[in-house]
């Protein structure tokens, strides 16, 4: 894994993925600017709400560790 967990440095999702399950934080930057920060969860190609109840309806472009 190239990210250290304890880093606060945003990974881009197309270069790694966090471990399955566990709770990052995610966000969307791109050409139209930073939106959708939020934690999220990913289990297998969709990610999830920390409690596991709702998946969301986009991909993220970037993910850290919980600070």
């Amino acid at each position: 894994m190239s990210t250290n967990i304890n880093d606060n440095i945003w990974t881009p999702c197309t270069e790694e993925l966090p471990p399955r399950g566990l709770e990052v934080e995610t966000k969307i930057d791109d050409l139209r600017g930073i939106r959708n920060t939020q934690t999220l969860k990913r289990l297998g190609n969709l990610w999830f709400t920390p409690d596991g109840n709702m998946y969301v309806y986009y991909t993220p472009t970037h993910w850290r560790a919980l600070s």
